[in-house]
């Protein structure tokens, strides 16, 4: 039984890492990702291993993601999730509160000057993870300082009753699999789907990548979507649900 967010991700990555886990499009860029488990793996370790060899955060404490839907957020969040740390989903709501590290994009910069904090980075989620050609004052470009952290991750283990989430609700490791568990039902999907989501109508990573995970599914997410798209989309990438 899966109690964790990282044994989450462990058992899908398990089931086939060489299979599509995250599939990523942008209608209004044409950007498209294609993650596979293991790759999707990488990512998240090396955002661990960021987090805790490089700016050196421990067990509990939070980090504030004012981020939308996209692969990076994935790979943050859950990067976030194997530390040990907990996630103050910023960009849903609540006050900003003291954290002790900040991912946000570009057009969020002001808005996450509210959020006091030591390390800030931030991410363009640029096609290709490129970097940005200019910073705003005072962040880090995370696609360039995570490719510097290893594939893998060896951090102390994550317990059920750690928290996993700083805001806007706080929630344990356990709760949050629990809660994902009731979404994936209420959304009608399992083991096995793959799932085609407009991030614009469900921007709530519980729909588009926890109950994924804790259900066993695999995801096609989509931003501005091109409904014109949507038939051959969900035909090309052999989607078994559509939520959009």
């Amino acid at each position: 039984m899966k109690t964790t967010i990282p044994q989450a991700l462990a058992e899908a990555v398990r089931r086939d890492p060489a299979a599509p886990l995250l599939t990523w499009y942008d209608d209004a860029t044409g950007d498209r990702a294609e993650l596979s488990g293991a790759t999707l793996d990488n990512w998240v370790s090396k955002t661990a291993n960021l987090l805790v060899d490089g700016i050196g955060l421990g067990h509990g404490d939070a980090v504030s993601l004012l981020l939308p839907p996209h692969w990076q957020t994935a790979a943050i969040l859950l990067g976030v999730s194997a530390a040990g740390l907990a996630v103050d989903l910023a960009d849903l709501g609540g006050d900003a509160q003291p954290v002790e590290a900040l991912f946000t994009s570009p057009d969020r910069v002001e808005r996450a000057a509210a959020w006091p904090t030591t390390d800030r980075y931030v991410t363009g989620l640029l096609p290709l993870a490129m970097p940005l050609r200019e910073l705003p004052a005072g962040y880090a470009d995370y696609v360039t300082e995570v490719r510097n952290y290893g594939d893998h991750f060896r951090g102390e283990p994550v317990a059920p009753a750690d928290r996993a989430f700083a805001g806007p609700i706080e929630m344990s490791h356990l709760d949050a699999l629990a809660a994902a568990d009731d979404r994936a039902s209420q959304l009608g999907f399992g083991a096995g789907d793959r799932v085609l989501i407009d991030v614009t109508v469900h921007p709530d990573p519980v729909d588009w990548l926890l109950a994924p995970l804790a259900a066993g599914a695999s995801v096609v997410l989509c931003a501005n979507l091109d409904h014109d798209k949507l038939d051959d989309r969900a035909t090309a990438e052999k989607v078994s649900l559509v939520l959009a």
